[in-house]
């Protein structure tokens, strides 16, 4: 993940500070599956320590592990965007943890303070951006005749 799409870069200190005002510590056990594609994204998560694959699902074959998370990264994109469904599904591969947000809070201050609202908005953006990238070019490194190398 690029430096400005982690919290620290994306959002003013201001700002960080009345997400963080929301947030409430977890912690996963290695294996433990937080969302899968399709379901409800109703909250949303900022690694501490550990690391969370992100996958795709493939008809046919084993998920594609399209990007793999760690600290300062945000965990989700999708509850941001309506219809609020997971685009991704997503695995603990070591311990982790996280700081966890209710998305309807968050969008609910989105709402009422537009200054937040755009800066939250540029960063999940931005995040998704940077996701969908990578899932392309994953999955052209594992599907593709030549990979998503130069021809």
């Amino acid at each position: 993940m690029t430096s400005t799409t982690t919290l620290a870069a994306a959002l003013p200190a201001g700002h960080r500070a009345q997400l963080m005002f929301l947030a409430h510590d977890v912690s996963f056990r290695v294996g433990t599956r937080l969302f899968e594609e399709g379901q409800h994204a109703e909250r949303f998560w900022i690694i501490r320590t550990g690391t969370i694959a992100l996958d795709l699902h493939v008809p046919g074959r084993r998920a594609a592990v399209v990007e793999t998370l760690g600290h300062g990264e945000l965990v989700g994109w999708s509850w941001h965007f309506p219809p609020y469904r997971w685009h991704l599904g997503a695995g603990a591969t070591s311990p982790v943890r996280a700081h966890e947000f209710d998305a309807a809070t968050v969008r609910m201050l989105c709402d009422r303070d537009a200054e937040f609202g755009r800066a939250v908005a540029r960063w999940v953006g931005q995040v998704a951006a940077h996701r969908l990238h990578a899932a392309r070019i994953r999955l052209l490194d594992l599907y593709a005749p030549y990979g998503s190398g130069p021809r």
